[in-house]
């Protein structure tokens, strides 16, 4: 029998994130911040870590500063361990011009990597995922089943049907054929294939889990970019592609809604995912910060970072990331503090026009998404749109009536941002 100390594991960094604006702005979609004091890409890598592989490579393309610091930063391992997490960089050399121009494509032109690993299989992931799954589970799967690829498979309703990948199998979980993202209807109805109530679909997860000698062949004898789209479909007439199916919570965040209803959704006890686990636990970076310090506030519902200051407010199910700073009579509701990469210093606070980082004095925010270093001035109100609203402000976004203040935004004194 294998063992995941022999996996390789290509993370993808994914596209430009342009459902994910302006969150994406300045960042690749695995660096976007999310549960207060962790980035996106920290799912993938710790699942990964939690199940005993440890060769790891992240693929990058787009904005990737943050996410090669944030890795660099965070996942290294000691002398006595042969683990590593590295990151692939798209670039331009003397066999190929082109950037990654696919998921598929992005793994072929590090077939040179894969190769060098020795590995005798290779797990693609997606690095915008929020999700716990054990990788060792699918694995032992795919060696029991003696299957060339796996794909990771969970049960969806119709409304996501579209979104994804969709399914369908025999009696012993091959996969017989497969759609990416149908929009005809007739599609649609053919591929309904499950009694489960309002989850009549079986969608694909973007978990694969190759021989990596198949892997290297599909690729080297096929233009396929996508995996989805065209080398999972096309494999299925000559290889043995099987399924693992996953029923635990699972979340793509591919949406400013989907990301802000994942992060309030861990603000609940009722939450399906978090990020407390005493054998499994979520990795991110180690920071020397202090307890967060909260005076008189009331708080309902919230999850407080470390380094974070709350005066005499009102918190209610909202969420305040790393260093995250509230003045006195503020109400938060149903917001997102995504908090700060460092502190003002003592002369700059005791400006007189200067806005300090965070949310001043006697200001009102409700359903707003606030990235990493936004001052807000005092006595701002901010309040939600109705569904579907979209605006480009020079100093808001709003995406399907949520607001959403950009990384380092200046709000001054009074603004009101509102229907």
């Amino acid at each position: 029998m294998s063992k995941t100390s022999e996996i390789f594991a290509l993370i993808l960094g994914g596209g430009v994130g342009s459902r994910l604006y302006p969150l994406t702005e300045m960042r690749a979609k695995p660096a976007v911040p999310i549960g207060g004091k962790y980035r996106l890409i920290d799912i993938p890598l710790s699942n990964c870590i939690n199940a005993g592989i440890n060769q790891i490579a992240v693929l990058t393309q787009y904005n990737s500063v943050s996410l090669h610091r944030h890795i660099s930063k965070t996942y290294n391992f000691d002398a006595f361990h042969s683990g590593w997490v590295q990151i692939l960089a798209a670039e331009q050399t003397q066999t190929s011009n082109d950037w990654y121009l696919g998921t598929a494509d992005a793994v072929r032109k590090q077939a040179v990597e894969i190769r060098a690993t020795g590995a005798e299989h290779v797990l693609i992931l997606s690095g915008d995922h929020l999700y716990k799954m054990d990788y060792q589970k699918m694995a032992e799967h795919h060696w029991e089943t003696n299957a060339d690829i796996t794909v990771a498979v969970k049960y969806i309703g119709e409304k996501d049907a579209s979104r994804f990948g969709l399914a369908k199998t025999d009696k012993d979980g091959r996969i017989s054929s497969f759609v990416e993202k149908p929009t005809d209807e007739k599609v649609l109805n053919d591929y309904k294939v499950s009694d489960i109530p309002n989850k009549p679909f079986l969608g694909s997860m973007g978990i694969y889990l190759f021989k990596a000698s198949v892997l290297l062949d599909l690729l080297e004898n096929s233009d396929d970019t996508d995996f989805g789209g065209e080398l999972i479909p096309h494999a299925i007439s000559t290889h043995k592609v099987q399924s693992f199916g996953f029923d635990g919570y699972w979340k793509d965040i591919g949406t400013i809604r989907s990301f802000y209803e994942a992060n309030l959704e861990l603000t609940k006890d009722s939450s399906q995912f978090s990020f407390f686990s005493p054998d499994k636990p979520i990795y991110t970076r180690p920071r020397f910060l202090p307890p967060a310090k909260i005076m008189k506030a009331k708080l309902s519902n919230a999850l407080i970072s470390e380094g974070s200051y709350i005066g005499n407010s009102e918190i209610i199910n909202s969420l305040i990331g790393l260093r995250g700073q509230i003045g006195d009579n503020v109400i938060l509701k149903d917001t997102l503090l995504m908090g700060s990469d460092y502190y003002d210093n003592e002369e700059r606070l005791a400006s007189a026009d200067f806005v300090p980082i965070g949310v001043g004095d006697g200001s009102f925010i409700q359903a707003t998404i606030i990235d990493k270093n936004v001052r807000i001035g005092k006595n701002v109100i901010i309040k939600p749109f109705p569904r579907g609203v979209e605006i480009d402000n020079e100093k808001y976004i709003v995406r399907d009536g949520l607001v959403v203040i950009p990384k380092r935004t200046i709000l001054e004194d009074g603004t009101e941002i509102k229907p």
